[in-house]
Protein backbone atom coordinates (compact mmCIF):
# COMPACT_ATOMS: atom_id res chain seq x y z
CA UNK A 1 0.00 0.00 0.00
CA UNK A 2 2.71 2.09 0.87
CA UNK A 3 4.21 2.05 -2.95
CA UNK A 4 0.49 3.36 -4.10
CA UNK A 5 0.72 5.48 -1.51
CA UNK A 6 4.30 7.06 -3.14
CA UNK A 7 3.38 7.01 -6.46
CA UNK A 8 -0.24 8.85 -6.00
CA UNK A 9 1.66 11.62 -3.50
CA UNK A 10 4.41 11.96 -6.00
CA UNK A 11 2.26 12.67 -9.22
CA UNK A 12 0.18 15.10 -7.03
CA UNK A 13 3.41 17.16 -5.71
CA UNK A 14 4.38 17.53 -9.30
CA UNK A 15 1.59 18.02 -11.45
CA UNK A 16 1.73 14.73 -13.07
CA UNK A 17 -2.12 14.98 -14.25
CA UNK A 18 -2.26 11.80 -16.26
CA UNK A 19 -0.14 9.86 -18.84
CA UNK A 20 -0.66 12.42 -21.81
CA UNK A 21 0.62 15.27 -19.49
CA UNK A 22 3.55 17.20 -20.05
CA UNK A 23 4.74 18.28 -16.73
CA UNK A 24 6.89 17.62 -15.12
CA UNK A 25 9.28 16.65 -18.18
CA UNK A 26 11.13 13.54 -15.97
CA UNK A 27 7.84 11.96 -16.11
CA UNK A 28 6.60 12.21 -19.84
CA UNK A 29 5.14 9.12 -20.97
CA UNK A 30 4.36 7.71 -17.95
CA UNK A 31 1.38 6.91 -15.94
CA UNK A 32 -0.18 9.79 -14.28
CA UNK A 33 -2.66 10.49 -11.04
CA UNK A 34 -5.51 9.87 -13.03
CA UNK A 35 -4.36 6.23 -14.35
CA UNK A 36 -2.70 5.28 -11.21
CA UNK A 37 -5.77 6.16 -8.82
CA UNK A 38 -8.01 4.27 -11.66
CA UNK A 39 -5.91 1.29 -11.61
CA UNK A 40 -5.25 1.41 -7.42
CA UNK A 41 -9.39 1.32 -7.40
CA UNK A 42 -9.88 -1.54 -9.91
CA UNK A 43 -7.40 -3.82 -7.65
CA UNK A 44 -9.31 -3.16 -4.51
CA UNK A 45 -7.11 -0.63 -2.68
CA UNK A 46 -9.08 1.51 -0.18
CA UNK A 47 -10.22 4.76 -0.99
CA UNK A 48 -8.95 6.14 2.31
CA UNK A 49 -5.31 5.02 1.13
CA UNK A 50 -5.87 6.79 -2.05
CA UNK A 51 -6.63 9.93 -0.26
CA UNK A 52 -3.61 9.43 1.86
CA UNK A 53 -1.54 9.84 -1.57
CA UNK A 54 -3.23 12.55 -2.29
CA UNK A 55 -3.40 14.51 0.68
CA UNK A 56 0.37 13.60 1.36
CA UNK A 57 1.12 15.35 -2.48
CA UNK A 58 -0.53 18.32 -1.54
CA UNK A 59 1.25 18.88 1.80
CA UNK A 60 4.47 18.50 -0.09
CA UNK A 61 4.04 20.82 -2.63
CA UNK A 62 2.19 23.16 -0.25
CA UNK A 63 5.46 23.30 1.92
CA UNK A 64 7.58 24.02 -0.93
CA UNK A 65 5.08 26.99 -1.20
CA UNK A 66 5.63 28.20 1.25
CA UNK A 67 9.42 27.92 1.55
CA UNK A 68 9.26 29.78 -1.88
CA UNK A 69 10.62 26.68 -3.94
CA UNK A 70 7.39 26.48 -5.78
CA UNK A 71 4.80 29.26 -7.55
CA UNK A 72 1.71 29.34 -8.32
CA UNK A 73 1.94 27.86 -11.34
CA UNK A 74 3.06 24.91 -9.69
CA UNK A 75 0.16 24.77 -6.97
CA UNK A 76 -2.21 25.00 -10.02
CA UNK A 77 -0.91 21.72 -11.66
CA UNK A 78 -0.82 20.10 -8.50
CA UNK A 79 -4.10 21.05 -7.50
CA UNK A 80 -5.72 19.79 -11.33
CA UNK A 81 -3.31 15.87 -10.18
CA UNK A 82 -5.48 16.11 -7.12
CA UNK A 83 -9.05 16.91 -8.83
CA UNK A 84 -7.99 13.75 -11.25
CA UNK A 85 -7.75 11.61 -7.96
CA UNK A 86 -10.73 12.68 -6.29
CA UNK A 87 -13.27 12.53 -9.47
CA UNK A 88 -12.62 8.40 -9.11
CA UNK A 89 -13.06 9.52 -5.31
CA UNK A 90 -16.37 11.22 -5.63
CA UNK A 91 -18.73 8.58 -5.40
CA UNK A 92 -16.90 6.95 -2.19
CA UNK A 93 -16.81 10.34 -0.53
CA UNK A 94 -20.58 11.49 -1.54
CA UNK A 95 -21.43 7.60 0.12
CA UNK A 96 -19.38 8.87 3.23
CA UNK A 97 -17.06 5.71 3.00
CA UNK A 98 -14.27 8.38 2.70
CA UNK A 99 -14.61 10.38 6.40
CA UNK A 100 -13.64 13.57 5.75
CA UNK A 101 -11.54 15.74 8.90
CA UNK A 102 -14.26 18.47 8.82
CA UNK A 103 -15.90 21.26 6.65
CA UNK A 104 -14.59 24.55 5.31
CA UNK A 105 -16.91 27.39 4.37
CA UNK A 106 -14.34 30.26 2.25
CA UNK A 107 -15.27 32.90 0.19
CA UNK A 108 -14.32 36.02 -0.67
CA UNK A 109 -15.28 39.01 1.30
CA UNK A 110 -17.98 42.17 -0.31
CA UNK A 111 -16.64 43.94 -2.26
CA UNK A 112 -14.02 42.29 -3.84
CA UNK A 113 -14.05 39.94 -6.78
CA UNK A 114 -10.46 38.58 -6.87
CA UNK A 115 -10.86 34.54 -6.13
CA UNK A 116 -7.14 33.23 -7.24
CA UNK A 117 -5.73 33.49 -3.78
CA UNK A 118 -9.37 31.72 -2.59
CA UNK A 119 -9.25 29.06 -5.30
CA UNK A 120 -5.63 28.07 -4.48
CA UNK A 121 -6.38 28.10 -0.95
CA UNK A 122 -9.88 25.61 -1.69
CA UNK A 123 -7.38 23.24 -3.35
CA UNK A 124 -5.13 22.76 -0.96
CA UNK A 125 -7.60 22.36 1.96
CA UNK A 126 -9.59 20.07 -0.21
CA UNK A 127 -6.20 17.85 -0.69
CA UNK A 128 -5.57 17.86 3.11
CA UNK A 129 -9.19 15.76 3.64
CA UNK A 130 -11.61 18.67 4.46
CA UNK A 131 -14.77 19.30 2.71
CA UNK A 132 -14.62 22.56 1.10
CA UNK A 133 -17.49 24.91 0.74
CA UNK A 134 -16.94 27.52 -1.23
CA UNK A 135 -19.30 30.76 -1.46
CA UNK A 136 -17.33 32.77 -4.17
CA UNK A 137 -16.95 36.16 -4.50
CA UNK A 138 -18.74 39.57 -2.67
CA UNK A 139 -19.71 37.56 -0.11
CA UNK A 140 -21.88 40.15 2.68
CA UNK A 141 -21.04 39.39 6.29
CA UNK A 142 -24.84 38.00 6.63
CA UNK A 143 -24.02 35.27 3.87
CA UNK A 144 -21.18 33.82 6.19
CA UNK A 145 -23.16 33.73 9.01
CA UNK A 146 -26.28 31.74 7.13
CA UNK A 147 -23.43 29.21 6.23
CA UNK A 148 -22.08 28.53 9.61
CA UNK A 149 -25.82 27.63 10.48
CA UNK A 150 -25.95 25.10 7.30
CA UNK A 151 -22.85 23.43 8.64
CA UNK A 152 -22.11 23.28 12.39
CA UNK A 153 -18.79 23.20 13.56
CA UNK A 154 -17.54 24.57 10.29
CA UNK A 155 -14.64 26.49 9.52
CA UNK A 156 -14.68 30.00 7.96
CA UNK A 157 -12.21 31.46 5.81
CA UNK A 158 -11.74 34.72 4.89
CA UNK A 159 -9.90 36.48 1.80
CA UNK A 160 -9.36 39.69 0.00
CA UNK A 161 -6.95 40.58 -2.05
CA UNK A 162 -7.95 44.97 -1.43
CA UNK A 163 -6.93 47.08 0.77
CA UNK A 164 -10.31 49.10 0.45
CA UNK A 165 -11.88 45.97 1.22
CA UNK A 166 -10.29 44.81 4.55
CA UNK A 167 -12.65 47.00 6.47
CA UNK A 168 -15.36 44.14 5.17
CA UNK A 169 -13.40 41.51 6.44
CA UNK A 170 -13.38 42.65 9.52
CA UNK A 171 -17.23 43.20 9.98
CA UNK A 172 -17.65 39.33 8.59
CA UNK A 173 -15.50 38.71 11.06
CA UNK A 174 -17.41 40.26 13.86
CA UNK A 175 -20.53 38.94 12.60
CA UNK A 176 -19.60 35.56 12.55
CA UNK A 177 -18.34 35.88 15.95
CA UNK A 178 -21.44 37.67 17.65
CA UNK A 179 -23.51 34.70 16.36
CA UNK A 180 -21.33 31.77 16.35
CA UNK A 181 -18.19 33.03 18.99
CA UNK A 182 -16.87 29.49 19.18
CA UNK A 183 -16.69 28.90 15.14
CA UNK A 184 -12.76 29.11 14.09
CA UNK A 185 -12.18 32.08 11.25
CA UNK A 186 -8.88 32.42 9.10
CA UNK A 187 -7.95 35.38 7.36
CA UNK A 188 -5.73 35.57 4.02
CA UNK A 189 -5.24 37.48 1.49
CA UNK A 190 -2.33 40.04 -0.06
CA UNK A 191 -2.97 42.85 2.15
CA UNK A 192 -3.51 40.92 5.76
CA UNK A 193 -1.28 40.17 8.14
CA UNK A 194 -0.91 38.72 11.92
CA UNK A 195 -1.68 42.30 12.82
CA UNK A 196 -4.70 42.13 11.15
CA UNK A 197 -5.81 39.39 12.08
CA UNK A 198 -5.26 39.81 15.68
CA UNK A 199 -6.51 43.35 15.05
CA UNK A 200 -10.28 42.26 14.11
CA UNK A 201 -10.49 39.33 16.74
CA UNK A 202 -9.71 36.11 14.00
CA UNK A 203 -8.20 33.48 14.90
CA UNK A 204 -5.38 32.60 11.78
CA UNK A 205 -3.63 34.16 9.73
CA UNK A 206 -1.17 32.66 7.11
CA UNK A 207 0.44 33.59 4.22
CA UNK A 208 0.11 30.44 2.51
CA UNK A 209 -2.30 27.62 1.87
CA UNK A 210 -0.05 25.05 3.72
CA UNK A 211 -0.07 27.04 7.00
CA UNK A 212 -4.15 27.04 6.92
CA UNK A 213 -3.85 23.28 6.49
CA UNK A 214 -1.60 23.10 9.42
CA UNK A 215 -3.74 24.52 11.97
CA UNK A 216 -7.17 23.05 10.48
CA UNK A 217 -5.65 19.69 11.42
CA UNK A 218 -4.13 20.56 14.74
CA UNK A 219 -7.84 22.12 15.65
CA UNK A 220 -8.95 18.53 14.87
CA UNK A 221 -6.36 16.76 16.54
Amino acid sequence: MQEIIEKIATCVEFGKINRTSPFPPEMKGQDGADEITAEAIKNGVQPDVILQGCMLGMERIGKKFGEKKAYVTNLIISAEAMIAVTNHLKPFLESGSIQQKGTFVIGTVSGDLHDIGKNLVSMTIKGGGFKVVDLGVDVPPQKFVEAVGQHPDCFIGLSALLTTTMKNMEESVKAIKEKFPDTKVLVGGAPVSQNFCDQVGADFYSPDPQGAVDYLKKCIA
